[in-house]
Parts: C-alpha cells; structure tokens; sequence
C-alpha cells in the first residue's frame, strides 16, 4: 500500500498492541505505519486502523469500530449525509494528505470522511 488507504475500517482501542496482535495472527495483517497514537495495518488492499480514543468512551452508547471512506466534496457530502436522515458532526481535522471530518448515518453509526489532498 502507498500512502494512507482510501477505505477501511477504524477501531478505537485503550491497548494498541494487544489488539494489533490479534489482527496479524489471525488475519496475517501486516503493520504499515506504527505511532504512539495508532497502529495501520494492511492485508489485500484492506486497511485496518487501530487508534487511541480521542476521549473517553462510554461502553454502553458508542461502538468503538468505525468505518472511513473517501469522498470527492467534504462540504457537499456532510450536507448530503444530513438531508438523507443522517448527522453531520462539527470539527474537521486535515494533515498534508487528506482532511477528515465526521458523520453519523441513519442509525446512528459514526463514519469517518476522508477527502484526499489535489
């Protein structure tokens, strides 16, 4: 994998390298970026984020699993995610590749938005 996956899957978790084990033993995922605040790992074009919590997380009301997918339009794509009975979430974050914000959709499951750098 070149550069940061377009699509995968972001699970928060208190033990980054426990959980990291757990998905290169069981999947033979490989690590491809390691920091204090989050392990990537790759299997089949397959990206796999395990990161830190950014607060607290309450055990009963949030899933600590959520999904990132690439949009064209970070703007249009939260207002769209809200006009089809979803929710859009104040803050957007970016780094010198892509920025990302996020959104929840109808039932409430948290999706994260990456809009890539042109």
């Amino acid at each position: 994998m070149s550069g940061p996956a377009q699509n995968g899957v972001l699970i928060y978790s208190g033990d980054l390298n426990n959980l990291s084990e757990f998905y290169e033993k069981l999947f033979g995922m490989r690590v491809v970026r390691k920091t204090n605040d989050f392990i990537s790992l790759e299997t089949n074009g397959f990206n796999l984020i395990i990161h830190v919590p950014p607060f607290d997380i309450s055990t009963k009301a949030f899933s600590p699993i959520k999904l990132f997918l690439t949009v064209d339009d970070m703007t249009m794509s939260r207002e769209k995610a809200v006009k089809l009975g979803g929710q859009s979430f104040e803050g957007e974050w970016s780094n010198p590749i892509f920025k990302v914000s996020n959104i929840a959709d109808r039932d409430g499951n948290h999706i994260q938005l990456r809009q890539f750098n042109k």
